[in-house]
Formats: structure tokens, sequence, C-alpha cells
């Protein structure tokens, strides 16, 4: 992929990287995902919210995957894109997937719990119904760094 085709996703991934931000300051692994329509209009925006409301499914992904579907009318988000600063775990993925929507997109890699390419592929298996695209790397050292800052922080 060449580089203009990557800085296309970078306005939406400045405000997933806000949402990510704004996560960390109130305590959230700082995760923040926007969902964007065929047009490149958000639809969604959200960080993590597992801490605050205690549910183990708020995950940024999952919570802007919901609110696009409420701005959308539908849970089909055909012509849509996920775009995340982290990539998605099994979960998330596999949410993804069953939104229908048209391409993930994400920031930095998670060797630990990737579910886009790193540790799994859960969002291009073949075994599923729907695959939708992947890309990987948009502003990955930008993403990365919100994630090291807030663990230097709190891991001695």
């Amino acid at each position: 992929m060449n580089g203009s085709f990557l800085e296309d996703f970078e306005p939406a991934m400045r405000l997933a990287l806000a949402e990510a931000v704004r996560a960390g300051q109130r305590g959230e692994v700082p995760v923040g995902a926007v969902v964007v329509d065929r047009d490149g209009s958000v639809l969604s925006a959200a960080g993590n919210d597992r801490e605050a409301s205690g549910d183990p499914t708020a995950h940024a992904e999952v919570l802007a995957l919901r609110a696009a579907a409420e701005a959308a009318g539908q849970w089909r988000l055909s012509g849509c894109t996920l775009l995340v600063t982290l990539e998605p775990c099994t979960m998330c993925a596999g949410a993804a997937v069953l939104a229908r929507v048209d391409r993930v997109v994400y920031g930095a890699a998670d060797e630990k719990a990737g579910a886009a390419g790193s540790l799994w592929d859960v969002i291009r298996d073949r075994r599923l119904n729907h695959r939708p695209e992947v890309v990987m790397g948009v502003l990955a050292d930008e993403c990365a760094a919100v994630l090291r800052d807030f663990f230097a922080d709190r891991r001695p």
C-alpha cells in the first residue's frame, strides 16, 4: 500500500487517538475507536469504558459499533470503516465481522491479544461469511506511544 492510501485514514485515526487519550485520563486502558460511513462522515467515536461501567464488553470498538448502528438505524454497517488505535481483540474482531463493516483500520499491533493478524486473524478467517479488509499501521507510533505512556505510569 502506498503512503497516500494510509494517509486517507489519518484524520479519523486522530479522532480515535483523542478518544484513547480521554479514556486514559479516566483511568481506562487508552484505546479509542471511530466508525465512519462510506463518505468518511463520522457516525460514532468511543474510548474504553470497562472500569467505569463495570462492563467487560465496554471496549472502544464495541461501544463505537453500537453507537454507529444506532446512528445508522440498523445493525448492518456495510460501507463503514472501523478505525481503532489498537489491533482488535477476538471479541472486537468478531463484533466488526458481525456488524458487516467493510474495513477495519488499526494503529498499533497487539502481539499478545491481536485478532486482526498478529496473534489470530479472526477478521479474515475464510470460514466466516464476511471478511472485512484490514489496514494496519495507521499512526502506529503515536497509537503505541499513548499505550506505552499509560502503562509506564502504572507498571514499575
